[in-house]
């Protein structure tokens, strides 16, 4: 409830998301209060503001949220109920390739396990996955990209590495080579992808020595490869965006030196050994390897 109310700015407001009522938190406010001794939330106008002592139990709710939970799933493995719930969190394009091979077996081999699935890039799934919002987060990063220790407190499963190719129309002049560099596509008109996406696209172009010119931007797999396909200009995209989409008038083309991205399974630390969360990340880990 202290979460719900420092992220809505009031009662009425956390009562509504939790589906309780304003009274209800109000007074487990009051008894949270009275069990620590010391004012966690101070009514500024109409929105409730949290004291310094109510910041500091904030950062940790995602720990202790989590650490029950983990303490529920394994008591009610121990016990033999043999159930166990999943919240994961997903990129788009993970969400039509890895995603369903892996729910599909987890599925056949645990009936009782309920998964719940919601679609966010990287950082923001990341960030969920911190504030106790998921237990798993399919997420990625670009290989050589900064910020390597973002997830150093995080519990890591690699996938797998999916590489960079290029999207031409298929009436492009280079659309029949095996391979490109990207500076040949340096004068070419570009249609770039997720804000993340999007900023290593400019990486990789700036170190082949050109700006590139991006006419169209879309978060959207399928409006990109169609800009392509109708010769709007050319594209760099994920391999498994191109699965996920099965684009038409588009020609893939590899590109020299390879560009990849890292894609990994993350939860924390507490929910690692929650047998519904183990075997999620297993069977993310064998739909990967298929």
């Amino acid at each position: 409830m202290l979460r719900a109310v420092a992220a809505t700015g009031s009662f009425s407001a956390a009562a509504r998301e939790l589906g309780c009522t304003q009274p209800a938190v109000s007074q487990q406010m009051k008894a949270l209060e009275a069990s620590l001794g010391t004012p966690l939330l101070v009514r500024t106008g109409r929105e409730m503001r949290l004291t310094q002592a109510g910041e500091a139990l904030v950062r940790h709710a995602a720990g202790i949220l989590a650490g029950l939970t983990a303490a529920e799933e394994e008591v009610a493995a121990i016990a033999g109920l043999r159930a166990g719930r999943v919240r994961l969190v997903s990129f788009p394009s993970g969400s039509s390739t890895l995603v369903p091979t892996a729910l599909a077996a987890l599925r056949d081999a645990h009936p009782g396990t309920r998964v719940s699935l919601e679609e966010a890039e990287p950082p923001r799934s990341v960030e969920m996955l911190r504030e106790g919002d998921c237990d798993v987060a399919l997420a990625f990063r670009y290989e050589g990209s900064a910020g390597a220790e973002e997830w150093d407190d995080l519990v890591v499963r690699p996938l797998l590495a999916d590489r960079l190719v290029g999207l031409l129309p298929e009436r492009h002049r280079l659309a029949r080579a095996a391979s490109l560099a990207i500076g040949e596509l340096a004068e070419e008109p570009w249609i770039a992808g997720c804000p993340r996406c999007r900023g290593q696209l400019v990486e990789v172009c700036e170190a082949a020595g050109f700006t590139p010119r991006i006419d169209f931007a879309t978060d959207d797999y399928p409006a990109v490869a169609g800009l392509v396909g109708a010769g709007l200009g050319v594209a760099v995209l994920p391999q498994l965006a191109v699965e996920s989409v099965r684009p038409r008038g588009v020609r893939t083309v590899s590109l020299e030196p390879a560009v990849r991205r890292e894609i990994v399974a993350l939860t924390l630390p507490d929910l690692a050994q929650v047998p519904a969360v183990r075997a999620t990340l297993d069977q993310l880990a064998r739909a990967a390897a298929r």
